[in-house]
């Protein structure tokens, strides 16, 4: 009777798990993807994002701002000769300035600052679209790299039973003592997979640590993400011109243009006004004094800055072009993408299963003496490939799920996540 140690990813999926959950004290479980997501908010990255958010807000409450008044006190004839000697004569002078903007200039500067609120919301829920699109990347990846551990010594146990067995025949003299060799030497290969897989997952799981600014290193997955690339699901539609990316770039162009009606303004000249009152020190006396200034435009019509603003506001109408662009081929590829990779993830399923059959049979061929070394050889490594193929495959899946739920500014894979 031959006991084999040959675990398809399903069920390596699951030991992982169990093998996490069951040892609490040297591990830090990852809360799952959608509890995760419930928590981006405190993200450093979305924390940015909002604080995007307050600074605009601040800036629209700042442009309503009238100009401040201008308190003047001003004393003349207070020294001198003659009869200005001691101040008799003084005239002493308290006004009040006040700027009032004239040319719809703060009109202008209040449109610009809801634009600008509205620009950084629409970055902010860009910049949250990649986050989660990111998150479910690093998260998958995650527990890619504990899986592909696992199937590393999985593949080891394979290799040591393959060479207890040529060591058995190399014994029985049924074999040359190459076979022997060969067989101890897939064993060291095999250690030397688990090396990098480790190394591979510490790394995984640091930058799953680092993006969701843990305070304790994540170390293991127990809630797996990779189960879901076996859903079949419909195809949504994407509306590329409501994609995160376009809306924030739209938004972008709107402030821009507003800017320009801003600079056009600052080419009306403000009115100041003045009001006060004077002490005649010699009379004995009080007398109200008045005034109205006006710049004279002559020299700065700030064509300089309204060209700029101009130009500022061509290279946004590119960016949104741009932007436009981007988001129907992503849009197109995306889709693409996944309809593949759903066809691709069941081919190499039931690809992994014939593997997994076909290294059982030869094995036991190769014990039996019917089949060579070389066989088994190739009937393992044909399994190990199915394995990472199958890995593969349905990160490559999520990837495209969380791609086209990056387009639609919505969280990937619904309630199984």
């Amino acid at each position: 009777m031959i006991s084999l140690s040959i675990r398809p990813l399903r069920a390596v999926l699951a030991g992982a798990s169990l093998c996490a959950l069951a040892m609490p004290a040297c591990a830090a479980p990852a809360p799952s993807f959608s509890e995760l997501l419930r928590q981006a908010d405190n993200f450093p990255r979305l924390r940015e994002a909002r604080a995007g958010i307050d600074e605009a807000e601040g800036l629209l409450r700042q442009s309503t701002a009238r100009p401040n008044p201008t308190v003047n006190l001003e004393v003349e004839n207070f020294g001198g000769n003659g009869p200005f000697r001691g101040g008799d004569n003084a005239e002493t002078t308290a006004s009040v300035e006040q700027t009032i903007e004239l040319g719809g200039k703060r009109n202008a500067r209040r449109a610009v600052g809801e634009a600008g609120l509205v620009s950084a919301k629409a970055r902010s829920e860009a910049a949250k679209a990649d986050f989660t699109f990111d998150l479910a990347e690093a998260y998958a990846a995650a527990e890619a790299a504990d899986i592909r551990l696992e199937l590393a010594r999985d593949a080891r146990s394979l290799a040591e039973e393959d060479a207890r067995i040529a060591n058995a025949l190399v014994k029985a003299g049924t074999e040359p003592e190459l076979r022997s060799i060969q067989a101890n030497a897939a064993v060291d290969s095999a250690q030397a997979d688990i090396d990098e897989a480790l190394a591979e997952r510490d790394s995984s799981f640091a930058k799953l640590t680092a993006l969701v600014a843990a305070p304790t290193p994540i170390t293991s997955i127990p809630a797996s993400l990779l189960a879901h690339a076996d859903a079949d699901e419909a195809l949504p539609v994407i509306d590329p011109l409501q994609t995160p990316a376009y809306l924030a770039a739209r938004a972008e162009r709107d402030r821009i243009a507003k800017q320009i009606r801003v600079e056009q303004t600052r080419t009306s000249p403000d009115l100041t006004v003045s009001v006060g009152v004077r002490r005649l020190a010699g009379d004995d006396a009080n007398a109200l004094v008045g005034g109205v200034s006006v710049p004279f435009p002559f020299f700065d019509r700030n064509r300089g800055n309204i060209s700029a603003a101009q130009a500022d506001l061509n290279a946004a109408e590119e960016r949104l072009n741009m932007a436009r662009l981007d988001a129907q081929a992503d849009a197109q590829s995306a889709t693409a993408h996944l309809r593949a990779s759903v066809s691709r993830v069941r081919a190499v399923i039931a690809n992994e299963r014939a593997a997994t059959e076909a290294y059982r049979l030869t094995r036991i061929g190769y014990e039996s003496g019917k089949l060579p070394q070389s066989e088994l050889v190739t009937a393992r490594r044909v399994l190990t490939d199915a394995h990472e193929q199958t890995l593969t495959a349905k990160l490559d899946r999520l990837s495209a799920e969380a791609a086209l739920a990056r387009l639609q500014g919505i969280a990937p894979f619904g309630d199984a996540s």
